[in-house]
């Protein structure tokens, strides 16, 4: 009966499995005839794909030999459980994982090709990441879990990138470069990258990549790039330098309006009436640093607009004037007003020497520019000079205290150069004379002042006193050609807010380089003091026509001699006293031979 028992079991057991068989390939053939028909049309756009098709019929046979996945989970779903819930790894295989997208609209808003604009371009952002999930204390990983990155969405089309973001990235610009060489994507973690990963995961294909990447930045960066890496020429080989201003012309001038009432009305701000256009043209040609020219920085203006709007609400206004313009300048400019006010008290109880009346011996007022943010703050400073029997020495005491940088030494030693050439090219230099800007205790940089230092030297020499109500800024050559500098009308305005807290006396003015003349941009308040002989503004071309009028003397020539009614002539008077007392101390000839006087050397 055991046997017999047995082998009844056997026989059991050998039919279930047949009837398993049966049933399993039953299932198989009506889940093999159900997924034909959905089959059919997912094929239909890839029939000259021949991989796809490959793929699908893998796919295809795959799902009608594991029917039974899928009719477990329409049993649990149908119990209320959530698809999610249900879903493991071996349903998940069977998922799409869409990368990219191309059906949508690009950054520009235009279907076709695409045109991206990545605000953060991390390596993963750029080529794409592998993301993992935690099970029961491990990470694990599946196809589904790849995510594209900027280059696999502007496949094809363009991808804006900046310069600065991209290389303060870790990985990022090597991994752009990668990219770009091998005209394919290749998603990797940094860990694969830098080989710190040892660990099984996936290896996508690479894919071919075909876009436009387009670089922003500053010049200088473009500059380094090309300088320091070998690769940026020859990956990046157009190169366009857009100009941060345009000129100044009746059609700019109506196209910057327009432009900035167009962007204003985007952000919803009242509409703008033509005196507040005006203004804002006007802080265009300011910020430009030149009358001549429009700065092209329009989120400015568009911010000086909101501010100005705020204004306009607080007076029951729906439109935009001259005057709220007017007046949200002149807030922005009292916010960061605290180093100028106390500039002001310092001048005002006598702490800082500044005088702007009167005259004084090798003494003349410098301006110099502090930049605060978008703004400039102007600290005049006092500069003084001495001059006695040398050897040629001229002693530039910022430099020699390490305060002074290597543009404000080349104007000083500029300096040395023009004196030697104009009064003694014939015979040593028999002086020592000494520059410094007084009551300044940070680094000094910049050539703006030498003007200033040279006509400070001549006043010592000669001994003709320098108006103090005039300051001077400007840089000068080896023949004393005054050169333009930079910030200007914040220096002209900034030593007259200095004299405005003084009593304006009419005595008072600046001294600048004709070349700045046509950049002048000054507020309403400057040019009515002008107007009204209360200051006064004087464009220079020549140092001796700033000579002329600090001094009220006559310059003179250098060639004529010694003449004591002139400034030159003065000048050429005291070396040539330097000089002789210098030969009387060595004991040698007074002057030199009959007929080899050189220019502006008589002889005895």
């Amino acid at each position: 009966m055991q046997e017999r028992l047995q082998a009844a079991v056997a026989r059991a057991a050998e039919a279930r499995r047949r009837h398993f068989d049966q049933v399993r390939r039953i299932n198989e053939e009506v889940t093999a005839a159900a997924v034909a028909a959905g089959m059919a049309d997912v094929r239909k756009p890839c029939a000259d794909l021949p991989d796809v098709l490959a793929y699908l019929a893998a796919v295809e046979r795959d799902i009608a030999a594991n029917g039974e996945l899928f009719r477990r989970r329409s049993e649990a779903v149908a119990e209320g459980m959530p698809a999610g819930a249900v879903d493991g790894p071996s349903v998940r295989r069977y998922r799409v994982n869409l990368l990219v997208d191309e059906t949508g609209p690009s950054v520009s808003g235009v279907q076709g090709v695409p045109v991206l604009h990545e605000e953060n371009p991390t390596c993963p952002n750029l080529i794409g990441r592998i993301e993992h999930l935690a099970q029961f204390g491990a990470l694990l990983t599946d196809f589904n879990l790849i995510r594209s990155g900027a280059l696999h969405r502007a496949n094809g089309g363009c991808l804006m990138l900046d310069a600065a973001r991209v290389l303060g990235q870790p990985f990022a610009w090597d991994a752009l470069k990668r990219a770009l060489i091998a005209r394919q994507v290749r998603v990797e973690t940094p860990g694969q990258q830098l080989g710190l990963v040892s660990t099984v995961s996936l290896e996508p294909e690479p894919i071919p990549l075909d876009v436009k990447v387009v670089l922003f930045g500053d010049l200088s960066l473009y500059q380094l790039l090309h300088a320091f890496d070998p690769d940026f020429p020859g990956l990046f080989k157009v190169a366009a330098d857009f100009s941060d201003d345009m000129p100044r012309e009746a059609a700019a001038e109506l196209d910057y309006a327009r432009a900035l009432a167009a962007l204003s009305a985007e952000r919803g701000l009242p509409p703008l009436d033509r005196t507040a256009l005006a203004r804002l043209v006007e802080e265009a040609a300011r910020a430009a640093g030149d009358a001549q020219r429009l700065s092209l920085d329009l989120a400015r203006g568009v911010d000086l607009v909101a501010e100005a709007a705020w204004w306009a609400r607080r007076e029951g206004r729906t439109t935009l004037l001259g005057p709220d313009i007017e007046q949200a300048t002149r807030a922005r400019e009292q916010r960061l007003a605290a180093p100028r006010e106390r500039l002001l008290q310092a001048v005002a109880s006598g702490e800082l020497l500044i005088r702007t009346r009167g005259s004084a011996v090798g003494q003349v007022n410098g301006l110099s520019v502090q930049p605060i943010g978008d703004q400039a703050f102007v600290q005049p400073a006092r500069i003084t000079a001495t001059a006695r029997l040398g050897e040629g020495q001229l002693i530039d005491i910022q430099r020699e205290t390490a305060l002074g940088g290597s543009i404000h030494s080349k104007g000083v030693l500029i300096l040395s150069g023009y004196l030697a050439s104009r009064y003694s090219a014939r015979r040593p230099l028999s002086l020592a004379a000494s520059l410094v800007l007084e009551q300044t205790y940070g680094r000094i940089e910049g050539d703006s002042a030498s003007l200033a230092e040279l006509c400070a030297l001549i006043s010592a020499l000669s001994g003709v006193e320098l108006r103090q109500g005039l300051a001077v800024t400007g840089s000068v050559d080896q023949h004393g050609a005054v050169q333009a500098i930079g910030a200007v009308n914040e220096k002209i305005e900034g030593f007259f807010d200095l004299c405005v807290g003084q009593g304006l006396s009419g005595e008072q003015g600046v001294v600048i380089p004709a070349g700045n003349a046509s950049q002048l941009m000054l507020k309403e308040e400057l040019i009515a003091a002008v107007e009204s002989d209360r200051f006064s503004v004087h464009a220079v071309s020549h140092v001796d026509e700033a000579l002329a009028l600090l001094t009220g003397w006559p310059a003179g020539d250098p060639a004529l001699g010694a003449n004591a009614q002139t400034v030159n002539g003065r000048v050429m008077a005291r070396l040539r006293e330097f000089h002789e007392l210098r030969r009387e101390q060595a004991g040698a000839r007074r002057w030199p031979a009959p007929g080899l006087a050189g220019a502006g050397e008589t002889e005895p």
